[in-house]
């Protein structure tokens, strides 16, 4: 059966397009990436509607107030042929750090001799390295992972951090995910990657997924928007309290003083801290073990 085309959302603003289509939880959502500053959504014509269009403008204004409907909102609309290509066109393969690469499985790549590639073709549940968010903790495990290590990566969108883990010799990763289409999305994506048991995505909160606490991971990632982290900061800073490194992306800059004090309190002290696009991402040991922390 043919489409009857697609409608091209484009919208200026700092939320990442993973954290957006988590947000709207809408299935029919068929792609979305960052380009420019600019994030595009698409719909097929016929699900997209002036009730769509408010609820999209509802969940921005709590995440990013400043979005304006008339001129941060922007509506076109695409026939088939037009919308694949964009789509095909806009993921490029790219290299972040000294060795990950990252590609679409429609584009080939010269690898070095010590390059680690994932393949990852965008669907629904993102998180593609695209985004600062997800370069800054991308390249801060390339530093941290030296082998063995095990990984929990909180909010594992498409699973990329963990992949990327993995690869570079971690023995183990649990990514948690509590939308069950970005499960499944990271589950493909694993399998197309050639991950057996050593990688392992359940469906959940946190608090649910490791319940007794019982978990105790070398290294906690987690790529979240500014709510989640403040839901989590308990949470977060008890795998700190045993000897794990946390990292933490999705900050904005406004947001970071916020951040740090509210970890603080937990005994969680920043070691490092990165900053990219106006979004910083921040590696945090217990007070005890943090020699050399930054006087942030």
């Amino acid at each position: 059966m043919k489409s009857e085309g697609w409608i091209d959302v484009q919208i200026r603003t700092v939320v990442d397009p993973a954290e957006l289509l988590g947000l709207l939880a809408d299935p029919v959502i068929q792609g979305g990436w960052e380009d420019q500053g600019l994030v595009h959504l698409y719909w097929p014509k016929p699900q997209w509607s002036l009730e769509a269009r408010a609820r999209l403008f509802r969940v921005l204004q709590e995440f990013d107030p400043n979005v304006s409907s008339e001129e941060d909102i922007r509506v076109e609309e695409l026939p088939d042929q037009d919308w694949n290509r964009q789509w095909a066109e806009s993921v490029k393969p790219i290299r972040i750090g000294r060795r990950i690469v990252i590609r679409p499985s429609w584009e080939s790549v010269v690898l070095q001799a010590q390059d680690i590639e994932i393949v990852l073709d965008p669907k629904q549940a993102f998180g593609t390295g695209h985004h600062a968010t997800t370069r800054m903790l991308l390249e801060w495990l390339e530093d941290l992972i030296h082998g063995g290590e095990s990984v929990l990566d909180v909010g594992t969108g498409s699973g990329i951090l963990a992949m990327v883990a993995l690869r570079l010799g971690a023995v183990s990763a649990l990514g948690v995910e509590c939308d069950p289409v970005a499960v499944e999305c990271a589950r493909d994506y694993a399998r197309e990657n050639g991950f057996g048991s050593a990688l392992e995505v359940r469906c959940g909160r946190l608090q649910d997924v490791d319940r007794q606490g019982t978990l105790r991971p070398d290294v906690v990632l987690a790529n979240l928007d500014r709510q989640t982290l403040v839901q989590l900061s308990d949470v977060l800073a008890r795998y700190v309290g045993h000897g794990a490194r946390l990292l933490l992306s999705g900050i904005l800059l406004e947001q970071e003083e916020e951040m740090i004090e509210m970890f603080s309190k937990v005994r969680a002290l920043v070691v490092q801290r990165r900053e990219q696009e106006g979004w910083v991402a921040v590696h945090l040991l217990m007070a005890e073990s943090c020699e050399g922390c930054l006087d942030v």
